[in-house]
């Protein structure tokens, strides 16, 4: 499988890095994009700044850009957080698309968005600050209307982007569970070839 897996807020920081290196090692071929240049932080208000500071324009261009080598392939697109948000919009909008694999994070669908029985799998805390029940609730139903076969997977009392050990949130039980079934969830991908 081709993954093009994008970072959160945090930048490419060490557990991106590994988070890579362990779905190659497991076969795949994985492309990390640094939107950010090189930028890293452990606050999450310093990696919003430094999101917004950007803008939300000129940050989808910066993955589009990295993305359009690899996506004649038919790209699984992954991502944390933020980088979960990138993954989805251009997952949506990639007719080629094999999958998407969301860490801790979702985004708004456009009212028009439709696809063929994309794969979808989100790994969420539960509770999650930023994914409440009611947007993930709202956001199942959005993306089961566009086409989406979708699965979500809650991890009770995680913190927020709790696959990262450097991070606050991390949750050793909860990071081997989501990596065991999202490395399942790519092999069934890969089943499908």
């Amino acid at each position: 499988m081709d993954i093009m897996l994008f970072h959160s807020v945090h930048g490419v920081r060490p557990a991106v890095e590994a988070a890579a290196e362990r779905l190659r090692a497991a076969g795949h071929r994985v492309w990390v994009p640094d939107l950010f240049d090189g930028w890293t932080t452990d606050s999450v208000e310093e990696g919003m700044a430094k999101k917004d500071g950007i803008g939300s324009d000129e940050l989808l261009k910066r993955a589009v850009l990295a993305a359009a080598p690899h996506s004649e392939r038919g790209l699984v697109y992954a991502g944390f957080s933020f980088g979960a948000s990138v993954a989805q919009t251009l997952a949506l909008g990639d007719e080629k698309a094999r999958g998407l694999l969301l860490l801790h994070g979702t985004s708004d669908l456009a009212p028009n968005a439709s696809v063929d029985e994309l794969p979808v799998q989100l790994h969420v805390a539960e509770p999650d600050p930023f994914e409440t029940d009611d947007w993930l609730s709202a956001w199942y139903l959005q993306m089961r209307k566009a086409g989406a076969d979708v699965e979500v997977y809650r991890y009770r009392g995680a913190g927020h982007v709790y696959t990262d050990p450097e991070l606050p949130d991390w949750d050793a039980e909860a990071a081997e569970r989501t990596w065991a079934i999202a490395l399942d969830f790519l092999d069934g991908l890969d089943a499908e070839d």
